[in-house]
C-alpha cells in the first residue's frame, strides 16, 4: 500500500493536469467566434469546434454571431412644443466585426443602446407632439439611418429598430382629452347650425317655389281668359263681317220697336240711324206705335 505522502502527491498531480488540461482545450459553439489574446494582446481568431491553446498566458473571448433582441428601458424625450412623452423602444442587433466589438469597445452593446436614445431624443425634438403620435413610420427610419452611420464603429449592425410605445404623460393625456371634447363639441354645434341653416334654406326654397307656381298659375290664367276674350271678340266680328245690311237694319227697327215700347217719353233718333233704316215707314211705324200706346 503507497504511503499517504504518495497519494497526496499523486492526487495533486492528476488535479494540476486537469487544470492545465482544461484550460488548454477551448471549445467554441456554433454562431460564435473565439478572439485569441496571448499575454494580452490580440493573436488570432478561432472558428467553432475545439481548439487547443497555451494555458494561463492565452484568454478566448467569445463573440456571438447570431441576431439578439434587444428591449430598452422606457425613455422620457420631449418634443418641439414642449410636450413630455413616455417613449419605449426595441432593436435587433447583430456583430458584424468581433474585432471592433471585442477590444475597440469597453462596451458596445452599452455605447449602441446611448446612441440610440441620443438620437431619439435629437428627432423626437424636431417634431410637434400630433407629429410624434402619428409619425412612429418616420420616427424608425430615421433612427436606423442615423445608428447605420454610428454602429459600425462599435463592430455591430442595427437589423430592425422600432418604436413599441408612444405615449403621453398623464398630464398631457388630460389636456389633449379636454382638446378632443372642445373639437367634438365644437364639431357637433357647427353641424347643429349647418343643419338648421340647411333646413331654413329648403323651406325657403319650397315657399319661393310655392310663390312662382302660383304666380305663374295666375299668369296662365289670366293669358286664358285673355285669349278667351280676344277669340270671342274675333268670333264677333268676323259674324258681324258677314252680316247683310238688311238684318242690322232689322235689328235697328226692333231695338226702335222695344224703345217706344217703354215709358220715354221721347224717341231720339240719330240721322245716321234713320239713314241707315232707309225707309220714312219705319220711323213711321215706330212713331204709330208710340202713340197708340199714349
Amino acid at each position: 500500500m503507497l504511503p499517504f505522502n504518495m497519494i497526496a502527491l499523486i492526487v495533486l498531480v492528476v488535479f494540476v493536469l486537469f487544470l492545465i488540461i482544461s484550460h488548454a482545450v477551448a471549445v467554441i459553439p456554433q454562431n460564435q467566434v473565439g478572439m485569441v489574446s496571448t499575454l494580452g494582446k490580440y493573436s488570432k481568431k478561432i472558428e467553432p469546434g475545439l481548439h487547443i491553446i497555451l494555458p494561463y498566458i492565452t484568454r478566448v473571448d467569445r463573440v456571438d454571431l447570431a441576431q439578439v433582441p434587444l428591449k430598452l428601458n422606457e425613455q422620457s424625450v420631449i418634443s418641439k412644443d414642449n410636450a413630455e412623452v413616455i417613449i419605449s423602444l426595441s432593436l435587433n442587433y447583430h456583430v458584424t466585426d468581433p474585432y471592433k466589438f471585442t477590444f475597440e469597445n469597453a462596451d458596445s452593446v452599452q455605447s449602441m443602446i446611448q446612441q440610440s436614445r441620443a438620437h431619439l431624443r435629437g428627432i423626437i425634438g424636431t417634431m410637434d407632439l400630433n407629429e410624434v403620435l402619428n409619425g412612429t413610420e418616420r420616427i424608425n427610419a430615421e433612427l436606423s439611418k442615423e445608428l447605420d452611420s454610428i454602429t459600425d464603429s462599435y463592430g455591430v449592425n442595427v437589423d430592425r429598430i422600432n418604436i413599441d410605445t408612444i405615449q403621453p404623460t398623464p398630464e398631457i393625456q388630460e389636456s389633449m382629452n379636454k382638446q378632443i371634447n372642445a373639437t367634438r363639441e365644437r364639431e357637433a354645434a357647427i353641424a347643429k347650425a349647418e343643419g338648421e341653416a340647411r333646413s331654413i334654406e329648403l323651406t325657403n326654397k319650397a315657399n319661393n317655389d310655392a310663390l312662382i307656381a302660383t304666380a305663374e298659375a295666375n299668369a296662365q290664367a289670366v293669358k286664358v281668359a285673355a285669349d278667351a276674350e280676344t277669340y270671342r271678340i274675333t268670333k264677333e266680328n268676323e259674324i258681324l263681317s258677314q252680316t247683310s245690311d238688311q238684318y242690322l237694319a232689322a235689328q235697328s227697327i226692333d231695338a226702335f220697336r222695344k224703345l217706344a215700347g217703354s215709358e220715354t217719353n221721347t224717341v231720339v233718333v240719330p240721322t245716321s240711324v234713320t239713314d241707315s233704316l232707309g225707309s220714312i215707314k219705319t220711323l213711321s211705324a215706330v212713331v204709330e206705335s208710340k202713340k197708340a200706346k199714349n
